[in-house]
């Protein structure tokens, strides 16, 4: 089971970056994966969104799951983990 938040986004994304900015105010940790250059990841995004790549795609530690979160869902969810 993974340690930190994994967080899957690409830089053209609005609601990467939104994302970005609240674990950022709330100073948590989290690996950043670009799916724009890595195939790999691309397809591991597929796959956990059924064949889409939507963006953010963010794995907390306990292998929950959040899509295309908006601010207050990924706050609540910060306060769990």
């Amino acid at each position: 089971m993974a340690k930190k938040i994994i967080f899957y986004g690409s830089p053209w994304c609005g609601d990467c970056i939104r994302a970005k900015n609240v674990l950022d105010k709330h100073k948590i940790i989290y690996q950043y994966i670009g799916i724009s250059l890595d195939q790999k990841s691309a397809l591991e995004v597929e796959r956990i969104n059924n064949g889409l790549r939507s963006v953010p795609t963010i794995i907390f530690p306990n292998q929950t799951i959040l899509i295309e979160p908006s601010n207050e869902q990924l706050e609540t969810k910060l306060k769990e983990v």
